[in-house]
């Protein structure tokens, strides 16, 4: 028998409106250990961040059992909690008097005697939260001095340096740029894997979940879908996550798109060696409405000679285009 680090069994999660509980949803069954990273996902106004605080021992629940290492949340005491659950949401880095590292350093509370005096081994998983998220560079900055980015590493190395086994992380990417999106990510799944815990963020960016994700939970209106990415989209999971019949899921592009119109068929031959530039060609006439088809007429030759270059053949006219910009601007001039 699996002794399963986070068990949730048949609970209901919700809220309460004056003296009635507001149900969000029931017959919540999950199972989860450490080395994880979850990823939830759904609709906004589904319950994900009801779901997280609930789970984090913010609120209360409703119906069922909420076991952390086979006991029952309810039965924890807060400092106790503390010392098993993290929890970071993206409302609670304004912190304008501290230091980056006063704030990490807040982290060992749980663990620190009366007076918060730091020991050894406070300091040594203190430095090593900071090599882990990669924030050694901004300690003596205060929190209003740094990036969203930095702020979001940040507030990961305080839950960090609480030694928890579960972190929960409420949308850490929002707001942040691409490139530290990714970032972030990466540094979420690491030290899931790393450090042997058990990570659960909620995210709508389905790309960021798929491609750091090793389970998600995919929660809708009245269920929660647990599975792979991979099993998710295999068994077309992810369709039901929008209402607008307009809105398609693509398994295998991993992605959402609008079901376009089709006003034309082409056909693509790649006379080099790079099929880089074979995929963008591709998705560049797929979005302003072609099919490709290698029965299609018109026909785009992709050629290089010094450098990349297109050529266009359309009722018997040949074009030659320098980048896909010039490309589809005649493409779309023909139709």
């Amino acid at each position: 028998m699996i002794d399963y680090l986070l068990q949730a069994r048949n609970i209901s999660i919700g809220y309460k409106i004056g003296k009635q509980r507001k149900i969000v949803l029931s017959n919540i069954n999950l199972l989860s250990n450490q080395k994880q990273t979850i990823a939830m996902i759904g609709e906004n106004g589904v319950g994900k961040s009801t779901l997280l605080r609930t789970i984090a021992g913010l609120q209360s629940i409703i119906n069922g059992d909420l076991l952390i290492n086979n006991k029952n949340i309810a039965n924890y005491k807060q400092h106790e909690i503390a010392k098993l659950i993290s929890y970071v949401s993206t409302s609670n880095n304004n912190l304008p008097n501290l230091t980056v590292s006063e704030l990490i350093s807040l982290g060992r509370f749980p663990h620190t005697n009366w007076i918060g005096k730091l020991e050894h081994e406070d300091k040594k998983i203190i430095n090593n939260s900071l090599e882990l998220t990669e924030i050694n560079h901004l300690l003596n900055k205060k929190i209003t001095e740094i990036s969203d980015g930095e702020k979001q590493r940040v507030m990961i190395a305080r839950a960090f340096t609480q030694n928890t086994d579960i972190i929960i992380l409420d949308e850490p990417t929002a707001f942040l740029d691409l490139a530290n999106k990714h970032h972030l990510s990466f540094i979420i799944n690491k030290l899931s894997k790393e450090e042997n815990k058990l990570v659960i963020f909620s995210t709508h960016d389905l790309n960021i979940a798929i491609k750091y994700a090793d389970i998600i939970w995919l929660m809708l209106e009245d269920k929660i879908i647990v599975g792979a990415p991979e099993d998710l989209i295999l068994n077309n999971h992810f369709s039901n996550i929008f209402k607008n019949k307009k809105v398609k899921f693509d398994n295998f592009n991993a992605d959402f798109c609008f079901d376009k119109k089709i006003i034309n068929s082409i056909n693509i031959v790649n006379n080099t060696d790079s099929e880089v530039h074979l995929h963008w060609t591709k998705k560049a006439v797929e979005r302003i409405g072609y099919q490709v088809d290698q029965n299609a007429n018109a026909q785009i030759i992709i050629t290089k000679e010094t450098d990349f270059f297109w050529k266009l053949n359309y009722n018997n006219k040949t074009e030659i285009c320098t980048t896909i910009q010039e490309l589809i601007y005649l493409m779309k001039d023909k139709n």
